[in-house]
């Protein structure tokens, strides 16, 4: 029986407005980055410090959507981690908890302990193995799924929606000893037929990258973090994040009015 029977383009409780939330994926030293998906230690620890000191508290999106829902969130930012490397271990999670900040590690349930074969262009990175993922769920880590094997959801059958996001979850709830409630699509690629499956398959929330008509409590978006972002950069992104935001609001409140319109005319 699923958790939840929430609308999948229902807004992130409350108000309309989207959290921020901030997407990263490797935290290492890196010759070769062509996917442009690995900050190094020494930038990540800059970005970390600019949140510190702009009064900001990283925590996972479990945390940040709990306290959303109270109204309790205005200096809280969400820190993801995508395809759950396994630097997150060795570098992203000293820094953190220097700050005291929390974040959620997306994982590929059927490929832990292997690495990254899907970044045909990109090098081979070890991806967290089942008795790390198993620590850091201990230590108070939200772990959340990425699929099974790191495939994109839309355009699928819908029994293969089904076996993707609830055999992902099951596995990774027997690894964690807990429930697993965060999922994050991979590529950042969403339909309605793949939010609708999520949210069948009793998650309370996912995560996208882009805002879109389906932006809401099932397609969160977030902004992608580099190597490359300094405070500058970041403050930017976050304006463009509100920006991006109020267009959609804006673009739903209009599609609204004209559904009601459609119908008012029928009836």
């Amino acid at each position: 029986m699923p958790r939840s029977r929430r609308p999948v383009g229902e807004p992130a409780d409350p108000g309309s407005s989207s959290p921020w939330i901030l997407m990263y994926h490797s935290v290492t030293v890196e010759e070769e980055d062509p996917y442009q998906l690995t900050v190094s230690p020494e930038r990540f620890a800059e970005q970390i410090a600019w949140l510190h000191k702009r009064g900001r508290r990283g925590v996972s999106v479990r945390e940040l959507m709990r306290a959303r829902a109270h109204g309790r969130d205005d200096k809280l930012v969400g820190l993801t981690f995508d395809d759950g490397y396994a630097d997150f271990a060795r570098y992203a999670v000293p820094i953190l908890q220097a700050y005291g900040f929390t974040a959620t590690a997306y994982v590929v349930a059927d490929l832990l302990g292997q690495d990254n074969g899907w970044d045909t262009e990109g090098p081979r990175k070890k991806l967290l193995t089942v008795e790390e993922v198993a620590e850091l769920a201990v230590a108070g880590w939200e772990i959340g799924s990425h699929g099974l094997g790191h495939r994109a959801l839309p355009g699928l059958a819908a029994d293969v929606l089904a076996v993707q996001t609830r055999e992902s979850r099951r596995l990774l709830e027997e690894v964690v000893g807990g429930p697993v409630t965060g999922f994050c699509y991979p590529y950042g690629a969403v339909d309605a037929p793949a939010a609708l499956a999520v949210r069948d398959a009793g998650y309370d929330y996912a995560c996208a990258i882009a805002h879109s008509p389906l932006t809401g409590r099932f397609a969160l978006p977030r902004c992608y973090v580099g190597d490359r972002d300094g405070a500058w950069r970041l403050r930017a992104k976050k304006g463009r994040h509100r920006l991006r935001d109020a267009f959609t609001e804006l673009r739903r409140r209009r599609g609204t009015r004209a559904e009601r319109a459609v119908t008012e005319r029928r009836s």
